[in-house]
């Protein structure tokens, strides 16, 4: 079981910059695969990131590439998202998930094991 904790969420103008962080328990945090995703108002939870077990690899989609950059660190159980540049549209609920021997194909919700609570990310224009 692991139980993921995001943190960083917040209020900020379009072009700024904000960190998430999640912090995961349990000791097998290098055996999953994480991801980020979002989920606006009236929309369905989208990807975002997502990072190989080691960190070696990283996926984006074409709206957040250039701009977002997702990182682990396997000795604090943390992950994160840096969020630059950002826009309205960037705006929603930022979710951190795991998926067991997951990679950087790992781009559906379905194929993820364990998710955070979410933290609100608003942006203004």
């Amino acid at each position: 079981q692991v139980q993921l904790v995001e943190s960083g969420g917040g209020l900020v103008q379009a072009g700024e910059s904000l960190r998430l962080s999640c912090a995961a328990s349990g000791p097998t945090f290098s055996n999953y695969g994480m991801g980020w995703f979002r989920q606006a108002p009236g929309k369905e939870r989208e990807f975002v990131a997502a990072i190989s077990l080691t960190g070696g690899r990283t996926s984006y989609p074409d709206s957040v590439k250039g701009r977002f950059t997702i990182s682990r660190d396997n000795a604090k159980n943390t992950v994160y998202l840096q969020m630059n540049s950002l826009k309205p549209e960037d705006t929603g609920v930022y979710y951190c998930a795991a998926a067991r021997y997951g990679g950087t194909s790992y781009r559906t919700v379905s194929l993820y094991d364990y998710w955070g609570q979410g933290t609100q990310v608003t942006v203004s224009s």
